[in-house]
C-alpha cells in the first residue's frame, strides 16, 4: 500500500529519469540484443513466430530471475524500509503520468504561442506518424490520442498488475509491453517475429482497457465534463478502433471533451485511416490537450487509489 503511494510522489516529483540504467532502458537492450541474435528474413513465417516466442519467453525468464536476486538479497538484509524504497522507485518506472503530462505541456505551449513547427516536431517525438505536414487540429488529436492511449499501458496496466501480484507482475507487464512496442509491428520484418508479444499485449491489456475507460468517465464526472457522452463514445465506438484495447480510453476522452478523434495518418508517406472516435461537436484545439492531461491525472489519482485499495483487501484476506 505504502509502497503504490510512494512510487506515485515519486513519479510526480522526479518523473521518469533519462538513464541508460533505467529498467526499461536495460530491458530494451536486452530485447533488441536479441531480435538480432533470433531473426532471419529468410525463415518461414512460421520459424519466425516460433523465434519470436522464443525471444518473448528468454527476456520474461531473465527479467524474472533477476527479479528474483533482488528480492533474495532484500531479504537477506531484512530492512523493511530498504525493501518498500527499492520497491517504489522500480514501480514508479514502470507508470509514467508525469512523463505524459511533460510531453503534452511542451506541446501545448508551442502551440498556445503559435510555434507551428516546433509543436510538429515535439508531436513526432511521441507519435509514429508523419507529423511535418500537420495543422494545429491534427497536433491536437496526435497528442490527445497519445495521452489517452498511454493512459491504459503507462499507468493503470502496471497498478492493475501491481495490485495482483505487486512488483514483480508490474515489471513484468512492463517487459511485455516494452517487446510489443519494439516488436510488435505489422511491418515486413515483424509481422511474424513479433506477433506473440503483441499478442500477448493485447491479452494483458484486455482487462485494464476497459476499466481505464470506466475510470475516464468517471473522471469526466468529477471534473464536471460530459461524462454522459463519454460514457456513450466508449459504448459506441471503442470496438472501432484496430486495436482490441485501444479504443476504450480514446472513445471515452473523445467523449469527455467533446471532440472526434481518429481519422486519417500517414505513415512513412503512406496515407491510413483509423475510425473515428466521438462526434466533432467542438474544432480540435489546443486547450483540449490540457483537458487530456487533467483527465489523465484524475484517472493515474483513481487508478492508484484502487491499486492500493486492492493490495491493502489481499493483506486483510
Amino acid at each position: 500500500m505504502i509502497t503504490c503511494l510512494a512510487a506515485f510522489i515519486i513519479d510526480t516529483l522526479i518523473g521518469d529519469p533519462r538513464t541508460r540504467l533505467h529498467p526499461v532502458a536495460l530491458i530494451g537492450k536486452l530485447i533488441g540484443w536479441l531480435d538480432h541474435l533470433f531473426y532471419s528474413r529468410q525463415a518461414r513465417p512460421l520459424m519466425q513466430m516460433t523465434a519470436g516466442m522464443v525471444v518473448v519467453l528468454l527476456v520474461l525468464l531473465v527479467v524474472f530471475n533477476v527479479l528474483y536476486i533482488l528480492y533474495w538479497g532484500l531479504d537477506i538484509l531484512g530492512n523493511v524500509y530498504v525493501t518498500t524504497g527499492v520497491e517504489a522507485l522500480l514501480l514508479s518506472f514502470t507508470i509514467c503520468p508525469r512523463s505524459l503530462a511533460s510531453a503534452a505541456g511542451e506541446i501545448y505551449t508551442f502551440l498556445a504561442h503559435h510555434h507551428l513547427g516546433a509543436a510538429r516536431e515535439k508531436v513526432g517525438w511521441i507519435v509514429g506518424r508523419d507529423t511535418d505536414q500537420l495543422d494545429e487540429g491534427e497536433i491536437v488529436r496526435a497528442t490527445v490520442e497519445t495521452v489517452a492511449e498511454n493512459t491504459t499501458d503507462g499507468i493503470i496496466s502496471p497498478l492493475f498488475f501491481y495490485a495482483l501480484g505487486g512488483l514483480p507482475m508490474a515489471l513484468l507487464y512492463r517487459t511485455v509491453n516494452t517487446m510489443d512496442s519494439m516488436l510488435g509491428y505489422k511491418n515486413e520484418k515483424y509481422l511474424y517475429f513479433g506477433r506473440v508479444a503483441a499478442r500477448l499485449d493485447d491479452v494483458c491489456n484486455f482487462i485494464p482497457a476497459r476499466i481505464t475507460g470506466l475510470l475516464f468517465v468517471m473522471a469526466a464526472f468529477l471534473l464536471r465534463l460530459d461524462y454522459r457522452n463519454a460514457w456513450r463514445m466508449m459504448r459506441r465506438d471503442a470496438a472501432k478502433h484496430p486495436s482490441p484495447n485501444g479504443g476504450y480510453a480514446e472513445a471515452s476522452v473523445a467523449g469527455a471533451l467533446d471532440i472526434r478523434l481518429g481519422g486519417y495518418n500517414s505513415y512513412f508517406g503512406k496515407m491510413t485511416f483509423r475510425a473515428y472516435m466521438g462526434d466533432a461537436r467542438q474544432p480540435l484545439k489546443a486547450r483540449h490537450i490540457r483537458g487530456a492531461v487533467q483527465l489523465m491525472y484524475t484517472v493515474t489519482v483513481m487508478g492508484a487509489a484502487l491499486a492500493i485499495l486492492c493490495w491493502a483487501g489481499r493483506g486483510l484476506w
